[in-house]
Protein backbone atom coordinates (compact mmCIF):
# COMPACT_ATOMS: atom_id res chain seq x y z
CA UNK A 1 0.00 0.00 0.00
CA UNK A 2 1.17 3.35 -0.44
CA UNK A 3 0.65 6.55 1.97
CA UNK A 4 -1.63 8.47 -0.23
CA UNK A 5 -3.37 10.03 2.74
CA UNK A 6 0.18 11.71 4.18
CA UNK A 7 0.14 15.28 4.74
CA UNK A 8 3.76 15.53 3.80
CA UNK A 9 5.70 13.80 0.72
CA UNK A 10 8.01 10.48 1.54
CA UNK A 11 11.70 11.52 2.36
CA UNK A 12 12.77 9.71 -0.67
CA UNK A 13 11.63 11.88 -3.17
CA UNK A 14 14.14 14.95 -2.34
CA UNK A 15 14.93 17.21 -5.07
CA UNK A 16 17.53 20.05 -5.19
CA UNK A 17 19.31 21.33 -2.05
CA UNK A 18 17.70 18.61 -0.22
CA UNK A 19 19.61 15.52 -2.53
CA UNK A 20 22.84 17.16 -1.81
CA UNK A 21 22.17 16.91 1.79
CA UNK A 22 21.23 13.62 1.34
CA UNK A 23 24.36 12.41 -0.79
CA UNK A 24 27.32 14.03 2.16
CA UNK A 25 28.09 11.26 4.66
CA UNK A 26 27.61 14.16 7.43
CA UNK A 27 24.27 14.60 7.03
CA UNK A 28 22.89 10.97 7.54
CA UNK A 29 21.77 11.99 10.87
CA UNK A 30 19.69 14.91 9.75
CA UNK A 31 18.06 12.62 7.48
CA UNK A 32 17.05 9.98 9.73
CA UNK A 33 15.55 12.43 12.07
CA UNK A 34 13.57 13.90 9.00
CA UNK A 35 12.30 10.55 8.75
CA UNK A 36 11.66 10.15 11.88
CA UNK A 37 9.50 13.10 12.04
CA UNK A 38 7.83 11.96 9.13
CA UNK A 39 6.80 8.86 10.70
CA UNK A 40 5.55 10.30 13.85
CA UNK A 41 3.39 13.23 11.28
CA UNK A 42 1.61 10.21 9.68
CA UNK A 43 1.40 8.57 12.73
CA UNK A 44 -0.41 11.51 14.44
CA UNK A 45 -2.52 12.00 11.40
CA UNK A 46 -3.55 7.94 11.69
CA UNK A 47 -4.85 8.96 15.54
CA UNK A 48 -6.53 11.82 14.48
CA UNK A 49 -8.31 10.00 11.88
CA UNK A 50 -9.07 7.35 13.51
CA UNK A 51 -10.85 9.19 16.28
CA UNK A 52 -12.69 11.08 13.72
CA UNK A 53 -13.96 8.06 12.24
CA UNK A 54 -14.86 7.08 15.63
CA UNK A 55 -16.08 10.02 17.26
CA UNK A 56 -18.14 11.80 14.39
CA UNK A 57 -18.31 9.59 11.66
CA UNK A 58 -20.53 11.41 8.91
CA UNK A 59 -17.48 14.47 8.96
CA UNK A 60 -14.92 11.89 7.03
CA UNK A 61 -18.00 12.15 3.64
CA UNK A 62 -17.31 16.46 4.41
CA UNK A 63 -13.34 15.68 4.19
CA UNK A 64 -13.85 13.79 0.80
CA UNK A 65 -12.66 10.23 1.88
CA UNK A 66 -14.52 6.68 1.89
CA UNK A 67 -14.70 4.53 4.79
CA UNK A 68 -12.71 2.04 2.74
CA UNK A 69 -10.00 4.62 2.31
CA UNK A 70 -10.37 5.32 6.49
CA UNK A 71 -10.41 1.40 6.59
CA UNK A 72 -6.90 1.61 4.90
CA UNK A 73 -5.44 4.15 6.53
CA UNK A 74 -6.61 3.25 10.38
CA UNK A 75 -5.41 -0.57 9.48
CA UNK A 76 -1.72 1.35 8.93
CA UNK A 77 -0.75 1.52 12.18
CA UNK A 78 0.59 -0.52 14.78
CA UNK A 79 -1.47 -2.92 16.20
CA UNK A 80 -0.97 -2.29 19.76
CA UNK A 81 -2.36 1.43 18.66
CA UNK A 82 -5.20 0.07 16.92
Amino acid sequence: MNDSLCVSPSPSGRTGPSAERAAHPRHRLLNLFDSIAAWQERTRFRWELRRLARDNPYLIDDIGLTKEQVDDEIAKLPFWQR
